[in-house]
């Protein structure tokens, strides 16, 4: 059992630091589209905003571990850790989806064309043939149209799809931020009724 700092409720620390994280993703985005838009068709984008994922990934795992008393077991952290993971990503998810299509018109062709051209060159530098690179972007048009203007259909697969990568994560977070109370009585001297 975990022990809960008084007053603390581990789903409403992951909803908030879900929110938080959502938040600092949004603004991320709109500095980077308002200021340097022409790096985020490039791999730095990509692999900075990881980074900046993953440092706040582990910053909240050991937040929410913290408030649940410094320990928890895998099944105790797996929950609050998908919920903040889930959260963020379904703030962002659907604020790229109403950004392109209400705030920013430009943004999805914008975009597309970044990435396309970053992938033709990439192509070309991998000595592809002319007809080889075609196909290739064909099918990577088809994808990126699916991403910056999907259907409703589209958008519902796009978020499963997500969801399920992001539940794969919270598992190795919950497996790397699980922590055993070292008192081998902690359970039977701070058992307390639990809201499950």
């Amino acid at each position: 059992m975990v022990n809960n700092q008084p007053g603390v409720n581990l789903k409403s620390e992951a909803l908030k630091n879900g929110l938080i994280w959502g938040i600092i993703n949004i603004v991320i985005f709109l500095i980077s589209w308002y200021v340097m838009p022409s790096i985020m068709g490039s791999y730095t984008y990509g692999i900075l905003t990881m980074l900046i994922g993953i440092a706040l990934a582990i910053f909240f795992c050991l937040d929410m571990r913290k408030k649940a008393g410094g320990y928890w077991t895998f099944s105790q952290a797996l929950g609050p850790i998908f919920v903040t993971f889930l959260l963020s990503m379904a703030i962002m998810y659907i604020f790229n989806i109403a950004f392109g299509k209400y705030i920013d018109p430009s943004y999805p062709t914008t975009m597309k064309e970044m990435v396309l051209s970053k992938s033709e060159s990439t192509m070309k530098s991998l000595g592809l043939s002319d007809e080889d690179t075609a196909k290739a972007l064909e099918s990577t048009e088809k994808s990126l149209d699916k991403q910056f203007s999907p259907s409703f259909g589209q958008a519902i697969v796009g978020f499963g799809i997500s969801a399920v990568m992001y539940f794969i994560g919270a598992l190795i977070f919950a497996l790397i931020f699980k922590k055993s109370d070292p008192n081998p009585f902690a359970n039977v001297i701070n058992e307390q009724p639990s809201e499950q």
